[in-house]
């Protein structure tokens, strides 16, 4: 896939997942560590505002192909951070400031590796001799 209508795709669909989000949690328990239950995530007004920034700079990110490429490997990346150490900060946990559970980890991990694969492959380039 283009890493351009990768941005797109994924900025449109974070920018939905955080509107709905809101729908969900409204705006009590701001960042509290258990949220609201969207399908199988749990979710919380800062989540959401995550969700909406990330969508947002990952849609602004899809105007050149350049910019898309680093936002992707820079979303990537702290996603592939944010999953692991989900493994770890879940549940009633003070430091569990954006709700997440198992279900989330799984996702932000899986997000990861979509995003780095995406970033990183468009690199290769054929060498014409």
């Amino acid at each position: 896939m283009d890493v351009r209508r990768f941005a797109q795709v994924f900025g449109i669909v974070y920018l939905l997942v955080g509107v709905v989000g809101f729908f969900v949690t409204g705006f009590d328990n701001f960042a509290g560590s258990q949220g609201d239950t969207l399908i199988l995530f749990d979710l919380n007004p800062l989540h959401n505002i995550v969700h909406l920034a990330v969508g947002g700079l990952w849609l602004y990110s899809s105007r050149s192909e350049e910019t898309a490429r680093s936002v992707t490997l820079l979303i990537g990346a702290v996603y592939a951070v944010v999953g692991v150490l989900g493994l770890f900060v879940t549940g009633d946990n003070g430091a569990n400031i954006l709700a997440l559970n198992q279900a989330d980890n799984l996702l932000h991990l899986v997000t990861a590796a979509l995003a780095l694969y995406v970033a990183l492959a468009g690199r290769r380039r054929a060498v014409t001799a």
